[in-house]
């Protein structure tokens, strides 16, 4: 059994009207994700604005949705560029209980694959908990060669990939192989990995119709291929709507039109267009 598998949902971070970190809000979302049955939580990634999040504000977060949810369905993101910061910032995360991290290559600097090795590295040597790399080179500018993650692997941390890496050739190996539990990082890409034996996903769209998502991955799993295949299809339009204008915009304004969290976002991210809303609001009648 893989020990990440199944819908896991990265949390947005909802914003009050003066700009603070919305817990009550937060709250209603988690509550909302669990009652649709997805396997767990991360928080304070990409879809959770972490970059615009102080690590006071990302730690906060944290703690508050421990008050709420099992350690073992939270994983908390981690990500930077100065790698002591880095480590102590995983020292504070990992003074509490949690199922991982999910770790990101270190941005701008577009390190050699020695140095992703010499990153990743120092994180799994310090690491209590299980590690998932993110591989996402377009936000990053850093790409994880196959060898790298295979090398990468070898380390009894370094349990899972979110694959967002863009290269089906590497993906399809990484499945054959085994090595890793692959979480499609990619939403419309997840059917395709689930049936290629990918053990879930990592999906910002499953906010929206939570259920479905984790329906279709139990599908894939019970060789419901056809019946996974039409939800599969009646999820994508929802899922390119998601990704129509730069993630998390969409998401959060689909949340607020559902009553869930207020549609504030922190700059330089900046609210979905009034076009886009109008294509949102018909989406849920």
């Amino acid at each position: 059994m893989p020990v990440f598998s199944g819908i896991w949902v990265p949390l947005v971070t909802p914003f009050t009207a003066d700009g603070a970190v919305d817990f009550v809000a937060l709250r209603r979302v988690a509550e909302r994700m669990f009652a649709a049955g997805v396997a767990g939580l991360v928080v304070c990634g990409s879809t959770g604005e972490a970059a615009a999040l102080s690590k006071g504000e990302q730690l906060a977060i944290l703690d508050a949705l421990l008050e709420w949810v099992p350690c073992e369905r939270l994983v908390m993101g981690l990500a930077g560029n100065n790698l002591d910061e880095v480590l102590a910032q995983q020292r504070e995360i990992q003074r509490r209980p949690l199922a991982g991290l999910l770790v990101a290559a270190p941005y701008y600097i577009r390190p050699s694959q020695q140095g992703l090795l010499t990153w990743f590295g120092a994180i799994a040597e310090a690491a209590s908990v299980p590690l998932i790399i993110y591989d996402i080179p377009y936000r990053t500018g850093a790409r994880l060669e196959l060898e790298t993650l295979r090398e990468l692997a070898g380390h009894p941390r370094v349990v899972a990939i979110k694959d967002c890496g863009g290269d089906p050739d590497k993906t399809q190996a990484l499945l054959a192989e085994g090595l890793l539990d692959v979480l499609a990082g990619e939403d419309a890409q997840l059917f395709t990995t689930l049936c290629l034996g990918g053990s879930g996903a990592i999906a910002a769209s499953a906010h929206v119709q939570p259920e479905q998502f984790v329906r279709l991955v139990e599908c894939v799993a019970a060789g419901e291929l056809q019946v996974a295949r039409a939800i599969f299809y009646q999820l994508l339009p929802l899922i390119r709507l998601m990704f129509a204008e730069p993630n998390p915009a969409p998401v959060k304004s689909l949340l607020a039109l559902q009553g869930l969290i207020s549609d504030g976002l922190r700059p330089p991210m900046q609210a979905s267009s009034a076009a886009l809303l109008q294509r949102l609001r018909e989406q849920l009648v």
